[in-house]
């Protein structure tokens, strides 16, 4: 096996503390496979540049970037600050985790195998991580079929590769890009907050993607907790999470399920009956069915 080249970690975030985001355990637990890592820090209004600066690790290198308001429909902002944090990377190979992706000490050996494996390849220009998606606690994992299973997480460090849309994924030279699977699972930490907190988050996104009016539409009330809906409709977890999540998972303090209105079901896309059954038939078959990808899988 042909020795593993180095790696540099990235990631962006913005009020990582106040929108409550995983941003210090996702850096550290992408710290033991890289030999530095860069974080883009917006304009923030809280203390999220301290609680970076509070991990303490010299790897970790901070640049600061101001977020063009003109940029925030589609979601366009993201792919820029995600390149911003690109351009700062001096590795062959860059691993991307956004602010509430973390990864699982388990995968190590797995990510670092596919790497050297590939490394030599001239026809694989990055690798796909597989996704827990969690859903309004740390037990619920949707694999309903409107979420993506698979993306793009490590990428050759070449100008011509850049973030994708809404920063979601990556292509070169705006093609689909050639990846191997390194079978590793990204833990996705975006849908499990506060309701309260979760309401406050979600605006805030969605106004990166659609203009005022719409997220005015969306959100009439918004000061009203967030509703994740009956979570018996959600997938059990029943793995373990990483080992940098134990804290914040034992400090957990409230429940989604009081926050539910039954007299008012929430809109989600998961809930609706043409999803729930193509999901049904997925989990009977194993197989995603017309799910989009963004890569050309290679072995």
């Amino acid at each position: 096996m042909a020795a593993t080249p180095e790696i540099s970690g990235f990631t962006f975030a913005r009020d990582a503390v106040r929108l409550d985001y995983p941003l210090g355990e996702a850096i550290r637990s992408t710290l033991p496979l890289v030999s530095e890592f860069i974080v883009n820090l917006g304009d923030c209004s809280d203390e999220t540049e301290a609680l970076v600066e509070g991990i303490g690790d010299p790897r970790i290198r901070i640049v600061r970037s101001v977020w063009d308001p003109s940029r925030y429909v589609h979601g366009a902002t993201n792919a820029d600050q995600t390149n911003i944090a690109l351009d700062e990377c001096r590795s062959p190979w860059c691993l991307y985790l956004q602010a509430d992706e973390v990864l699982h000490e388990r995968d190590y050996p797995r990510i670092l195998d596919t790497l050297a494996r590939y490394d030599g390849r001239s026809d694989v220009d990055g690798l796909l991580f597989h996704y827990n998606h969690f859903w309004g606690d740390y037990a619920r994992v949707q694999r309903a079929h409107n979420w993506y299973s698979r993306e793009i997480r490590m990428i050759r460090n070449l100008p011509s590769i850049r973030s994708w849309k809404s920063a979601q994924s990556f292509r070169r030279d705006g093609l689909k890009m050639r990846v191997a699977d390194t079978g590793a699972f990204v833990y996705h930490y975006g849908w499990v907050r506060h309701p309260d907190v979760m309401r406050r988050k979600t605006i805030a996104l969605d106004s990166l993607h659609h203009g005022s009016d719409w997220v005015d539409r969306r959100h009439p009330e918004p000061s009203r907790p967030w509703d994740y809906g009956p979570l018996d409709k959600v997938s059990p977890f029943r793995g373990t999470h990483p080992s940098v999540m134990a804290g914040r998972i034992a400090s957990k303090n409230w429940r989604a399920e009081d926050f539910r209105d039954p007299s008012s079901p929430p809109g989600h896309r998961h809930l609706r009956p043409s999803t729930r059954f193509l999901s049904a038939i997925e989990r009977i078959l194993g197989v995603k069915l017309g799910e989009y990808r963004n890569y050309i899988l290679v072995k």
